[in-house]
């Protein structure tokens, strides 16, 4: 008996070790428009999800609504590509807004608060496979990530403006001043780790715009360990 009850205080010891090594904030995509009716109440949810440290929530803005009566002034046609890459994982032949993605895998109406909050706990609860650190550097950030196996990931680094308030004149939302959080400026991949090592790596973040690292499975798979600088 005291030998078992040794072995269960050595695996006690052990346990909030590897829960530490697994937890880490669960990543949100909103993918909106400044064009989108629908959209602004997504757009609100993401300012109490911007306020949760353990939770990255990003706002990329697409394209595929400009073509109603206002260019949306934060879209990217990579944003949009992005999206269609998700869908094309999922096996889904449309793209909608607004859409949240969490943790890389959970596709969710982003206007439906209790579906995106109950897939961010599904989340939380499932943790990551690989912790993330990140230093400031001057105008490079220094990440670190630690695997628990191999795989086929790409890092990548996004920056992001904590808020922003647009006039919006045409269009569905015309005559409308929308407030929008973490309005994604670029999302770059700045390299591939196989996982079977350590990484240490630096990349260029000029300026003092708030950083994400997110490591990711290729080909818009889960996302597997990530990081943020605010």
């Amino acid at each position: 008996m005291r030998h078992f009850l040794v072995a269960l205080a050595f695996c006690g010891w052990l346990q909030p070790t590897f829960l530490a090594a697994q937890s880490g904030p669960v990543v949100v995509e909103l993918y909106t428009s400044q064009g989108c009716s629908s959209c602004p109440p997504a757009d609100a949810m993401m300012h109490e999800l911007a306020q949760q440290d353990d939770v990255i929530a990003l706002a990329l803005h697409v394209d595929y609504w400009d073509y109603i009566g206002w260019k949306d002034s934060f879209a990217d046609p990579a944003f949009t590509a992005r999206q269609h890459d998700y869908a094309r994982a999922a096996n889904s032949a449309t793209v909608y807004t607004p859409q949240m993605v969490i943790g890389g895998v959970e596709h969710v109406v982003g206007s439906r608060p209790m579906q995106v909050m109950d897939a961010v706990q599904a989340q939380r609860a499932r943790g990551y496979a690989v912790s993330v650190a990140l230093t400031r550097d001057g105008d490079n950030v220094q990440i670190a990530a630690h695997p628990e196996s191999a795989g086929d990931y790409v890092v990548q680094l996004v920056r992001f403006i904590p808020e922003e308030t647009v006039s919006i004149r045409r269009g569905e939302n015309a005559g409308r001043s929308l407030s929008y959080a973490n309005i994604v400026r670029s999302w770059d991949i700045v390299s591939q780790w196989d996982g079977r090592a350590p990484l240490n790596l630096t990349a260029e973040a000029p300026g003092n715009d708030p950083v994400a690292v997110i490591i990711q499975q290729a080909s818009n798979g889960p996302i597997v360990g990530a990081a943020q600088l605010r």
